[in-house]
């Protein structure tokens, strides 16, 4: 056993309370828009759902990320250290930055960064020339679809058409990727999955919520807005509750990711078995860390992107909690952040565009497109910097 073991184990599990910290925006951020709770009472709620999450769902996350990123027999304890401590420095500093960034994109950044530093750029597991060639397909074939019928769209409704069709392809290709995934002509994995979903996640989250909020403003067109807010405020209570479950399900595998992989490599259990132990402390960790929660990271998700009703509240937590579920259980690790701030850009923009704040939206989505390869850079230097300070490591 080396003596990287316990440290290892501890900093996933403050890795794991960080992003609580920073993710608590993603839990509650509807139901505190919404006042349809105090902010204190949303935090309880989201705590501990997201503590149950990870006990309620898979370990296929977990699985993904401590087998789909870096070649398992490169994989060394000075490794996950480096990756874990690099995306708790990234995490600590976003939330300070009122920034909500990606947890899941900075530990795969900090693995990757940390792989290379120490071994080269062979211990990453790069996709198959073939899974470009399936991918290219799957992006024609949703440009085929979404492009024409956009452009349709834009000469009927006199819309930009440059915009429109630019929209059209987005869509087109966040839906036909995950359908040829689903079917089995598309075979996507480890880091190359989690590259595409970086644009695909938030675009599903939108065009969820977007559709499941005008389904409900027709349903209850002819409501009183008080009727309305009488029947969504206590069904969106339960559907944030669903929706931190989701959270907490899918970003409560971090740590149990990185500590099962360390007892793997320090040959302490066989193969990739999560011990029971294991999932309580994770699930703990990010629990404890969004009773504390980000409060600049939630009045920023919240309040400044978009004013929603509890209507849209609940439309976009129960959309949030859908994709995200389906994701855990699929073993497709996203960016929760993502998810979540799309459907909220989502119900908002059925009152128009000028709804959206969309200088706010775009400082979200300059740190999404940076987390990746910063956490890279940040580890690299971590991790050459120990190695020159450690040369034991």
């Amino acid at each position: 056993m080396s003596a990287l073991l316990i440290p290892g184990i501890l900093l996933a599990l403050l890795f794991n309370f960080v992003n609580g910290l920073n993710g608590a925006a993603n839990s509650i951020a509807t139901v505190v828009a919404t006042r349809t709770l105090p902010p204190f009472r949303a935090i309880v709620l989201a705590a501990v759902f997201n503590f149950l999450g990870p006990l309620l769902f898979t370990a296929a996350i977990a699985r993904t990320l401590g087998e789909g990123i870096l070649h398992v027999d490169s994989i060394t304890p000075s490794i996950l250290v480096v990756a874990i401590l690099s995306s708790a420095v990234l995490l600590v500093l976003a939330t300070i930055s009122a920034l909500p960034i990606s947890s899941t994109h900075t530990l795969v950044g900090g693995l990757i960064g940390a792989g290379i530093a120490i071994h080269g750029l062979q211990s990453v597991i790069l996709p198959h020339p073939a899974v470009f060639q399936g991918l290219l397909l799957a992006i024609a074939l949703g440009a085929m679809v979404g492009v024409p019928l956009f452009f349709l769209l834009a000469l009927t409704f006199h819309l930009p058409c440059g915009r429109t069709m630019l929209a059209g392809f987005l869509v087109g290709v966040s839906l036909s990727v995950p359908f040829l995934m689903i079917t089995g002509f598309l075979s996507l994995s480890g880091f190359a999955v989690i590259l595409v979903f970086i644009f695909i996640s938030p675009t599903l989250g939108f065009l969820a919520a977007f559709f499941f909020d005008i389904l409900i403003s027709y349903l209850f067109r002819y409501s009183h807005q008080n009727v309305r807010r009488k029947i969504f405020r206590p069904l969106q209570v339960i559907a944030s509750a669903f929706q931190a479950t989701s959270h907490g399900a899918h970003d409560g595998q971090h740590a149990v990711a990185i500590i099962t992989t360390l007892l793997l490599v320090e040959g302490l259990i066989p193969g990739f078995f999560v011990p029971l132990w294991v999932t309580i402390a994770s699930a703990l960790a990010i629990g404890l860390g969004t009773l504390f929660g980000g409060w600049n990271v939630i009045e920023r998700v919240a309040k400044r992107i978009t004013r929603i009703r509890p209507y849209q509240g609940f439309s976009a937590s129960v959309s949030a909690g859908l994709i995200l579920s389906t994701m855990v259980n699929a073993g497709i690790p996203v960016s929760t952040t993502h998810v979540i701030n799309g459907t909220i850009v989502g119900v908002g923009i059925t009152r128009g565009r000028s709804a959206v704040q969309w200088g706010v939206f775009r400082t979200i989505i300059a740190g999404w497109l940076i987390t990746i390869p910063l956490a890279i850079f940040v580890s690299w230097v971590l991790a050459r910097t120990l190695g020159l300070l450690l040369p034991a490591m």
